[in-house]
């Protein structure tokens, strides 16, 4: 994430820079007009489509002496247009969470160009990892899914959602899919381009799966796991750059990382290596949502333990050049220490030679009368 800078100059309208200094009015009065849209009986029909959820299903249950009705929800095409709304919703929160609270933060710590880009990163991050680890543990435990591990795969495929947790992954394919323009809006160095490319694409792949393929159960469980370690990690780079002797967070973010990937990869080969292989309803029905097969589940397999294997690649790299630049840090005080006594040493023996040898010695007056 670059450095925005503020000039006073107004900059031609719909140049590049025109589009970046604004481009929070610009998807704010876009999705103003969707609201508006609800407004009037002509359009309300197609404003509903970009902001309530689609594919309503209402089941009637016989709890109690009353009969209660309780709405539930699938996936279809449809939700592409929720999806890219709530895109709009994520470019303008992020903007807000910029300007309001990282911009000032900035101004007053007089970051590197280096930390003032980490620390912005950072700083997004934190608040998405913080609302969404919250929103997705209030969901399982709502639903008992920690409770009963046995319902990540019962009853599978599960097609039909609650309201919350359809909401969820709308919400989450909304916020990473609003990563690319941002990648625009904010100036990414063309170094960082890649990096940032590699996880938006492994994140919309993998929650996108989970939501197309109806494992949305494991999907949510893996989500609210892996949210809360990188939660840790950008809180802890956070206080960090605030005072840099600070680095126990990241000690404990190194063993809750490394716990993760091992209940991650316990949790998918449990649920679809030996659950959904023993279930009873195999097969592959494209209009029951019925994904259970084996190269469906060799695939969803392959692809958690390629992301695990990555990831621990990437998190090997980290701490073994932070164990470098530490020794290489360590090193270079062990040779200050010495070369600090030496001089002064140095400066002791100088005094003492012009004290032994100078003008008012006696040795001195000696060599001068001779």
């Amino acid at each position: 994430m670059g450095i925005r800078k503020k000039t006073n100059k107004n900059p031609p309208v719909l140049s590049h820079e025109f589009v970046i200094q604004n481009h929070a009015d610009i998807v704010s009065c876009v999705a103003m007009v969707f609201l508006l849209g609800l407004i009037f009986e002509v359009t309300s029909k197609f404003a509903v489509l970009f902001i309530t959820v689609q594919y309503n299903v209402t089941i009637s249950t016989n709890e109690g002496p009353e009969e209660t009705a309780v709405n539930h929800f699938h996936h279809g095409i449809k939700d592409l247009a929720t999806i890219f709304f709530y895109m709009l919703v994520a470019i303008i929160m992020h903007a807000i969470i910029q300007e309001y609270v990282l911009d000032k933060i900035n101004r007053k710590k007089h970051f590197s160009k280096t930390k003032h880009s980490k620390f912005n990163e950072s700083g997004q991050l934190s608040a998405f990892y913080l609302f969404s680890f919250g929103w997705g543990a209030s969901i399982l435990l709502s639903e008992n899914f920690l409770s009963n591990p046995v319902t990540l795969w019962e009853g599978y495929p599960h097609t039909l959602m609650p309201f919350q947790m359809k909401f969820y992954y709308i919400c989450q394919l909304g916020y990473w899919l609003h990563s690319l323009p941002e990648l625009y809006f904010q100036k990414t160095k063309k170094e960082d381009i890649p990096r940032q490319l590699v996880y938006i694409f492994l994140y919309l792949v993998h929650i996108a799966g989970a939501y197309i393929l109806n494992l949305n159960r494991l999907g949510l469980v893996l989500l609210v796991l892996h949210y809360f370690v990188e939660l840790l990690f950008h809180v802890s780079r956070l206080i960090y750059f605030s005072n840099e002797n600070r680095q126990t967070g990241f000690t404990i973010w190194a063993v809750l990382f490394v716990l993760g990937r091992l209940l991650t990869l316990s949790l998918s080969v449990l649920t679809v290596g030996f659950g959904l292989a023993n279930a009873e309803n195999q097969g592959f029905d494209l209009a029951a949502g019925n994904f259970n097969v084996l190269f469906i589940r060799i695939t969803v397999l392959a692809a958690i333990c390629f992301t695990q294997a990555f990831m621990m690649w990437k998190f090997i790299n980290f701490q073994l050049r932070r164990w470098r630049e530490h020794a290489q840090a360590q090193s270079l005080k062990k040779k200050q220490v010495p070369s600090k006594s030496k001089s002064k040493k140095d400066k002791a023996n100088g005094v003492n030679g012009v004290n032994s040898h100078g003008a008012d010695s006696p040795r001195a007056r000696k060599e001068k009368s001779s």
